[in-house]
């Protein structure tokens, strides 16, 4: 197996081949990765969408062709969850997984064998600034978790990343990546909907991410997916009034 699609609603990505190692991030069925490396029940793959590299189990991978993989698809499911029936039965995919070779025509995918039956997005289509707002506050109360991108656990970085899939813009993974993506904007007040607030520890290093709602508002994942204040000096808690994250930079990933 050199090349293959993510073949259930949800993968974990680890850090190490284990089942304790870190969860580190998550494959969307659909997804397509290329096989680095294999040991034992373990697959080390490198994402096709944004280049991340973790470990998965060869059972939740289902094999492709190179061309195939490469061709990156254009659909993605746009529920939160979304049916899909093949010869196991049925599948509730995930907002922002993948669908390989759909048909629009008779709604079967790649392998002619899976057929979708909810609600997509096509990534080709113009941007559409209320399709994110919709999206974003798809995922309000969604619960944290470290390396997840799904409404059912979230991280603040894979939170940004599938809320921008569904638009049609591709950001990598994780905040210090994306924080490296778009162009830089020069203050809190010069910040527009869309854009994208970043924030360091007490090292520096950028460590959170989340979406510019305008009008001193910002939608993030930090303990559930949740809108607080956005400041200059940074992230104030709705709820209570603590600044919660020092701001590192702001940036303009929309055209």
């Amino acid at each position: 197996m050199e090349f293959a699609f993510c073949a259930v609603p949800v993968a974990p990505v680890r850090g190490e081949a284990a089942h304790r190692g870190e969860l580190v991030s998550q494959l969307l069925f659909g997804e397509p990765v290329q096989v680095l490396e294999e040991a034992a029940e373990w697959r080390r793959i490198r994402g096709l969408i944004d280049g991340y590299e973790g470990w998965v189990t060869a059972l939740q991978l289902t094999a492709t062709d190179e061309a195939l993989a490469r061709l990156q698809p254009a659909y993605v499911c746009s529920d939160p969850l979304n049916p899909l029936t093949g010869p196991d039965g049925l599948y509730n995919l995930p907002m922002g997984a993948f669908l390989p070779g759909y048909d629009p025509e008779t709604r079967l995918l790649w392998d002619g064998e899976h057929k979708y039956h909810g609600l997509l997005r096509d990534r080709r289509d113009p941007f559409d600034a209320d399709l994110l707002w919709r999206t974003a506050h798809a995922f309000r109360n969604a619960p944290y978790l470290w390396g997840g991108k799904t409404v059912l656990g979230v991280d603040c970085s894979g939170f940004v990343q599938t809320v921008f899939r569904l638009c049609g813009i591709g950001l990598l993974r994780d905040a210090y990546q994306q924080a490296e993506q778009g162009q830089p904007v020069s203050s809190v007040e010069e910040a527009r909907f869309g854009d994208l607030a970043f924030f360091h520890n007490e090292k520096g290093r950028v460590t959170h991410v989340g979406i510019v709602l305008g009008e001193g508002g910002i939608i993030h994942a930090a303990g559930k997916v949740r809108v607080d204040e956005l400041r200059q000096e940074g992230i104030v808690r709705r709820a209570d009034g603590v600044q919660t994250h020092p701001l590192h930079s702001i940036r303009r990933v929309l055209g």
